[in-house]
């Protein structure tokens, strides 16, 4: 494979009516890619509308765990390159309704690279994992290198479209790396049950803040345009033999408590409000962080916001969105 130029490339983004696709999506329009998505239901208000690409982007109406639809949008489209990073991707609904989510995690997953192996046109494939794969560890930060324990619905899902994933690659040589990303936030989060954009959003409309988690469990937390570049990076170094295949973490490595986030955050908003702290999430891991070492030798590539820079970005934005 060749290193990819993204100027008028054809450039296959799954997910992209949410939050982290629509950020890539944003990102590749802007470096002048033509941009497609597969969307399944066009509900009245994504985030193809919040971030105001809906009239740069061509969107196949179909689904992920529909094979012929995966197919049709990468060969009618001429796909070049995919990030494969639509997934259900909150944790409650996962434990409450575990075969949609292996459904759409793990057999989109399948769709996407059996798709991107029979095709003529594509030339890689960056595959979205997540720092949850690692499921609880021993030892902290997790390395690449640290075995893929996810126990929990969402978790599994995550390291079972891992091994695909690698299989893939392992069987067919298909040209794909993966990445696991730290706990992403930043603006557009429309998730609002995730803590960051909750908390914000309820000190926004003053109301008290809720902490489903007894508070304690640490962190580690991306800024949003940290991780599109995380993204970015690796499919720009696709090309390179110590990359083909692999999988690499990104994060801050910096942990933090969920009290000690919200303390932050308050503080940032220039707010004094107690939280309701609920204690009662369940299946949660005690403490989680990201070894990012690989990233940075291998790829060049580092955290470029802390975790106050990117909340005020964040806080600016969900401001501005409301008083619209």
């Amino acid at each position: 494979m060749d290193k990819i130029n993204w100027k008028d490339a054809n450039v296959l983004v799954t997910g992209a009516d949410g939050f982290i696709g629509s950020h890539v999506a944003k990102a590749l329009i802007e470096k002048h890619a033509q941009v497609t998505t597969i969307v399944r239901d066009m509900k009245k208000y994504n985030n193809i509308d919040t971030l105001n690409i809906k009239n740069e982007i061509n969107i196949v109406n179909g689904n992920l765990v529909n094979f012929k639809d995966c197919e049709r949008a990468i060969n009618e489209y001429d796909i070049e390159f995919c990030f494969h990073i639509a997934a259900q991707a909150i944790v409650g609904p996962a434990n409450r309704s575990p075969l949609s989510t292996f459904e759409s995690n793990i057999k989109g997953t399948w769709n996407i690279l059996e798709s991107c192996r029979i095709s003529k046109t594509v030339k890689g494939l960056v595959v979205a994992s997540s720092d949850k794969a690692y499921g609880q560890q021993e030892r902290l930060p997790y390395t690449e290198d640290s075995p893929l324990n996810g126990y929990f619905p969402y978790d599994a899902s995550k390291a079972c479209a891992e091994l695909l994933a690698k299989s893939y690659f392992m069987t067919y040589k298909l040209p794909l790396a993966i990445t696991r990303n730290a706990n992403t936030y930043g603006p557009a989060d429309m998730n609002l049950s995730r803590i960051i954009p909750d908390v914000i959003t309820r000190l926004i409309r003053n109301e008290q803040p809720i902490i489903r988690s007894d508070g304690t469990p640490e962190r580690d937390y991306i800024y949003i345009k940290d991780a599109v570049n995380s993204y970015l990076t690796l499919a720009e170094n696709l090309h390179r033999e110590d990359v083909i295949g692999q999988a690499f973490n990104f994060g801050t490595g910096k942990p933090i408590s969920v009290l000690d986030l919200y303390n932050k955050i308050i503080k940032l908003m220039d707010k004094n409000a107690k939280p309701k702290i609920l204690g009662e999430a369940k299946n949660e891991i005690d403490k989680q962080y990201l070894d990012s070492q690989k990233a940075k030798k291998i790829l060049n590539w580092e955290a470029g916001y802390d975790l106050d820079s990117g909340l005020k970005e964040t806080i600016e934005w969900y401001r501005n969105y409301f008083q619209k």
